[in-house]
Parts: structure tokens; sequence; C-alpha cells
């Protein structure tokens, strides 16, 4: 294979990605003109439903237009030599692999952060705010962004300058000690995400003592889960839409409940949205995920070690010198019909580890709050009630609404 090849194979891959999400989109579009099924009619009054068919369609067109704009963009970052220029930029300022490599994602990262804040932002300010979602201040909304720079450059320069060091040193076994390193981080991320992340975006506090704390409390002596961290998150701040959450390991481990979880639900019904999230803890699905992203993550590495050995692939994208950093661009084009195909199979994992955690809180607590939590929280959301079979089970980690209301109801 020539280099020349290599690069209209990438190109191939970029369009086709495009073209198979456009064709999705329009499938999912079409088929959610269908009549809301008999047992979903309590969801949507009918000038509900219009509104929630008005926002679907405004969402899928934003989303055809903004993946749209990233297609050209990138293509036109391919076909004139866009990485080369950049490699040949950063090694103006330092010849050192480390060096070069975080200037050159640098600039990337900002460059596309830039061109793409303008979309973010009449998402948010328009979209969003056009529907009632919107809680957010543009003040907020540029300091998310300045904290997540910030973040980016600590965290994520700091572990790719260390993986960068790792592949100079050992070469040929980078990829088994990279691995190992991702595999720490990863798991300290999700013993402490909660503790260290998340107070950087949102306040939390613990769940002052109440009638709610009260029900949750008893149900978690009921199942034998020892749960003392309950906290609520100030996602309003942000948002209209509500959340829940289970995070954390052993001592760690943590429920997290949205503010408008709570306004919006009945206390019975935020005690079935928590026996949801502790069905995942019992059902074993955290240390079963992390597990398989760890086998992921490494049998990726692995990929990744053969591709940087072939000078073929910094050569397809006309940059003279291989490098780590070049050879990761690369390689990420590369690897996306395989991660469609693994994420593919970890959607259905995850589809049926949410028919389990639904399964626990029916038979631990009751099924009919745990339906009307999910019928209001769809509502208050505007969700599509009728997506289309083939985009379910190419894009949802969970099943529709239909699917879990059907199969609580044969509790």
């Amino acid at each position: 294979m020539t280099a020349n090849i290599l690069f209209y194979i990438i190109i191939f891959i970029l369009v086709i990605s495009y073209l198979v999400d456009l064709v999705m989109s329009y499938l999912n579009a079409k088929h959610a003109k269908k009549p809301i099924p008999e047992i979903l009619q309590d969801v949507y009054t009918e000038q509900e439903y219009l509104t929630s068919q008005d926002y679907k369609i405004t969402k899928d067109l934003f989303g055809v237009y903004t993946a749209t704009f990233s297609l050209i963009l990138t293509l036109a970052f391919f076909f004139f030599d866009g990485f080369a220029i950049l490699d040949q930029w950063a090694r103006t300022f330092t010849e050192h692999p480390i060096g070069v490599a975080l200037i050159f994602f640098g600039a990337i990262m900002l460059a596309s952060d830039i061109l793409t804040t303008p979309f973010e932002y009449y998402n948010t300010f328009v979209i969003e705010e056009k529907f009632g979602f919107n809680n957010m201040k543009p003040i907020t909304f540029f300091a998310d962004k300045l904290k997540g720079w910030l973040m980016g450059i600590v965290i994520g320069g700091g572990l790719l300058a260390l993986i960068i060091w790792i592949y100079e040193a050992t070469q040929n076994l980078f990829w088994l000690y990279a691995w190992g390193v991702i595999t720490l981080f990863s798991i300290g991320a999700n013993l402490f995400y909660a503790r260290l992340i998340v107070p950087i975006f949102n306040k939390q506090a613990p769940l002052e003592k109440s009638e709610l704390r009260s029900q949750i409390e008893t149900y978690a002596s009921k199942v034998g889960f020892n749960l003392t961290h309950i906290f609520t998150i100030d996602g309003s701040k942000r948002s209209s839409k509500a959340n829940a959450y289970f995070s954390g390991l052993g001592r760690e481990k943590r429920i997290t409940l949205y503010d408008t979880l709570i306004n919006d639900l009945e206390n019975t019904e935020i005690v079935a949205v928590l026996a949801h999230e502790v069905g995942h803890y019992k059902q074993k699905h955290v240390i079963t995920n992390l597990l398989l992203s760890v086998a992921i993550t490494g049998f990726t590495l692995w990929l990744f070690s053969l591709c940087l050995a072939q000078p073929i692939i910094a050569e397809a994208v006309g940059v003279s010198t291989p490098s780590f950093h070049v050879g990761m661009v690369v390689f990420g084009i590369l690897y996306t019909p395989i991660s469609a195909v693994t994420g593919f199979f970890m959607s259905a994992l995850s589809r049926k580890h949410e028919y389990e955690a639904d399964n626990y809180a029916a038979e631990t607590y009751n099924a009919e709050s745990l339906i009307s939590s999910l019928k209001k929280l769809s509502k208050n959301s505007l969700s599509n009630l009728t997506p289309h079979p083939l985009y379910v089970k190419l894009k949802y980690s969970h099943p529709t609404l239909l699917q879990r209301v059907e199969n609580l109801e044969k509790r």
C-alpha cells in the first residue's frame, strides 16, 4: 500500500462516517412521526407532543449543520497539508518529541474549540433557551470553557506527556506500560471524579435531613446497601433537565441527585430512580464496564503500537518525520470502523444493564414509581418517544422509554 492510497482510505472513512450519521438521522426523524404507542399516551398532551417534535427537528437540523461544518474543515486540513504545516510550525519551537506533541495537539484543540464555540453558544442560548431548558448565563458558559481548557492542559497534557515519554523509553513495549498507566488513571478518575472534578463546575452538598433522605436511607438499609454519601448538585444553574448518577467504588461510592430531579419528582419516584442506580452497583455493572473499558483500551493501544512502527502512517498526511502525535491522529481515524463495532456491542451491553437495573428497582422497591419517574423525565426533556429501531441499536446506551415501560409492566 502506498501513502497516497492510505490517504484516500482516511478520507473515505471520514466521509462514510458522516454519511452514515446523516442517513441514521434522516431515518430517525422520519420514524419520529409515527403515532405514540398507547402505553405512552399519558406522557405528553397534544401541544407538548408538537413541541417535542419541533425540538427534535431543530436539534437534528443543527446537528447536520455542525457535522457538515466539521467535515469540511477536516477535509480541508487533510487536502491542504494542514498536519504537515502544523508539525513543521511546532518544530520551530522545539525538537523534543514531547514538546512538539504538546504544541501540535494544543494548537489543534484550541483552534477546534474556538471554531466550534459559536455553535455551542447558539445551541445553548438559542435552541435550548427557546425550548425552556437553558438556565446558564454567558459568564458561566465562558467560565466553563476556561476551566475546560485548564483541565485539558493539566490533565490531558500531563497524561499525553507521560505516555510519549514511555514510548520514547520503551518503544515496542510502550503499549503495555501505557495500558497500565491509563488503567490506573481510569480507576483513579472513577474513584475521585465526584470529589475532585465535579466541584470545579458545580456545587455539591450532602442531602439534608428530610423525609426524602429518610426514605432513601430506609431503602438502602432494606437492600443492604451501605450508603453514607448522598449528595445534591446544582444542575439547575445550567439546565432544567434532570439527572441522577452513581459514582465511585468502595468507601468512595456516592449517589448524586440533581436539584432539578428533586424538584420534578415525588419522593417515591426519586427513591425508585435511586433504586435503579443501586441496581447498577448490586449487579456489578460498574466493575464490568470498567474491566471491559480496560480491555478495549489495551487492545487499542496494541493496535496503535503496530501503526506507529509503519512510516507510511506519517507519509499519508504529508509528514516526512514519523512521530507519535501524527501517528495518533491517523490511527484515530483508521480506528473508527473498529470503534464503531466495539461501540455497538458496548451500547448493547449498556442497554442490557439498564434492563437489569430497572428489574432490580422493581423487585426491591416498586415498578409503578419507576415507570412514573421515567415518564416525567422523558416529558421534561422533550424526549423522542418513537425513535427508529436501528438508530436505537447504533446510538442508544439506554432502552427506549417504551421498551423500559413494557419491561417493567411485566414485573
